[in-house]
C-alpha cells in the first residue's frame, strides 16, 4: 500500500508539473505572436544545452523570465585561446561574449575562420555524474553494510533490502544462463552497466532533467565499451567459426559468408547503442507531443486549448508511467544483451561446456 501511495503521489506531482506548465505556456503563447514551432520545442528538450531549463514566463512588460541552471562554458580556439566563463553570458542566446555567440544548442566564432572546440560542462555531463556519485555512493554504503554482517548475520535494511533482490536478479536470470562458469567475471560489469543505465534513465524522467540515454553520445560509448569486453571474451572457436566453414564452397565461403559474419561483430554492438537510443529518446518525444497538442489546439481557440488540457496531460501521464517501467527494462535489456554476446564470444570450446 505504501508503494501504491508512492507511485499516485509521484503520478500527481507530474500531472500537477505538467498541467502548471501548460498553462504559463499556453498563456505566453496567447501573449506573443510568434508561430508556435512544436518540433522546435520537442527537439529543444531532448537535445544536451548548457544550462537547465525549466520554464519561460513571459511578463507584462513584454520581458521574460527564464527559470534556469547556468553551466561552465569551456572553449577553446587555436587562435583565441582558452574562454571559461558561465552560459548565462549569453543571455539565452540573444547576445554574444568573448566574440562567441550561443545559436539554437551549439556555440560557435562570431567572427569567420575561427575554429572552436567546445569542452563544456553540459546538462548531460552533469547529469551522468551526478548519476555516477550516486551509483558509487549507493553501492559502497550497500557494501559497508555487508562488511559488518548487516544483511549476512541479519536481515538487510534499506537501500541494502531494495538493492539485493534486484542485483541477485541480475546474477541468475543474466549472468548464469548466458556466461555459465564464468558468470563471476564479468558480473561486476553487468551490474555497473545496468545500474547506472537504470539511474540515468530514472533521471531521465524527473521534469526539467536531461534525458542522457537519450543522447547518442552516451549511447555509443557504452557499446563500444561492451564491444572491446566482447572482442577480449573471445576464442579462435569463436574466430574459427567467422573464417571456417567445413564443407562449404571457396567462393561462397570468401563471397558471402565471411563478410556478413564479419558484419555481424560490429551489428551486435550498434543494436546495442540503437536499442537504447531509440526507446528513451521516443517516451519523451511522445509526452512532449501530447503537451504540445495543447498549444496547438490553444493556437485555434482558447476554449479548445482549455478544453483539451486535460485530456492531453491525461495521456502524458500515462505515458510516463510506462516509462518508468521502460527505464527498468532497457536497462535489463542492455544488460542481457551484453552477456549473450559475451557468452557468444567464448563458446564453442569444449572446455567451457562444464
Amino acid at each position: 500500500m505504501r508503494i501504491e501511495g508512492l507511485k499516485s503521489l509521484r503520478a500527481f506531482g507530474f500531472s500537477l508539473f505538467l498541467l502548471v506548465l501548460s498553462s504559463s505556456a499556453l498563456a505566453n503563447e496567447e501573449a506573443g505572436s510568434e508561430k508556435l514551432d512544436p518540433a522546435k520545442i520537442i527537439m529543444e528538450h531532448i537535445q544536451d544545452s548548457h544550462e537547465f531549463h525549466f520554464f519561460t514566463i513571459k511578463k507584462a512588460d513584454g520581458s521574460e523570465f527564464h527559470a534556469t541552471i547556468p553551466l561552465p562554458v569551456i572553449l577553446y580556439s587555436p587562435q583565441k585561446g582558452l574562454s571559461v566563463f558561465s552560459s548565462s553570458a549569453f543571455h539565452h542566446g540573444h547576445e554574444e561574449h568573448d566574440g562567441y555567440m550561443l545559436s539554437e544548442g551549439k556555440i560557435h566564432a562570431v567572427e569567420t575562420g575561427i575554429t572552436v572546440y567546445d569542452l563544456s560542462i553540459t546538462k548531460n555531463v552533469v547529469q551522468m555524474f551526478l548519476a555516477l556519485i550516486i551509483l558509487v555512493v549507493l553501492m559502497i554504503n550497500i557494501a559497508n553494510k555487508y562488511k559488518k554482517g548487516q544483511g549476512v548475520s541479519s536481515a538487510p535494511k534499506g537501500w541494502q533490502n531494495a538493492i539485493e533482490p534486484v542485483i541477485t536478479f541480475v546474477r541468475d536470470e543474466v549472468a548464469k544462463p548466458n556466461l555459465a562458469g564464468k558468470y563471476q567475471k564479468y558480473l561486476p560489469y553487468l551490474l555497473t552497466v545496468f545500474f547506472f543505465i537504470l539511474i540515468n534513465n530514472i533521471f531521465g524522467l524527473i521534469p526539467g532533467s536531461a534525458n542522457v540515454t537519450g543522447n547518442i553520445a552516451f549511447t555509443v560509448v557504452l557499446g563500444v565499451i561492451s564491444f572491446f569486453v566482447i572482442i577480449f571474451s573471445t576464442n579462435k572457436h569463436y574466430w574459427a567459426h567467422i573464417f571456417w566453414y567445413p564443407g562449404v564452397p571457396m567462393v561462397v565461403r570468401l563471397l558471402i559468408m565471411l563478410p556478413v559474419e564479419l558484419l555481424g561483430v560490429f551489428t551486435k554492438p550498434f543494436a546495442l547503442i540503437v536499442r537504447l537510443f531509440a526507446n528513451m529518446v521516443a517516451g519523451h518525444i511522445i509526452i512532449l507531443s501530447f503537451i504540445t497538442l495543447i498549444f496547438i489546439f490553444g493556437s485555434m481557440s482558447t476554449v479548445a486549448g482549455w478544453g483539451f488540457s486535460p485530456l492531453s496531460v491525461l495521456f502524458a501521464v500515462f505515458i510516463y508511467l510506462i516509462e518508468i517501467l521502460v527505464a527498468f527494462i532497457q536497462a535489463f535489456i542492455f544488460t542481457n544483451l551484453t552477456a549473450v554476446f559475451i557468452g557468444q564470444a567464448f563458446e564453442g570450446g569444449h572446455d567451457d561446456h562444464h
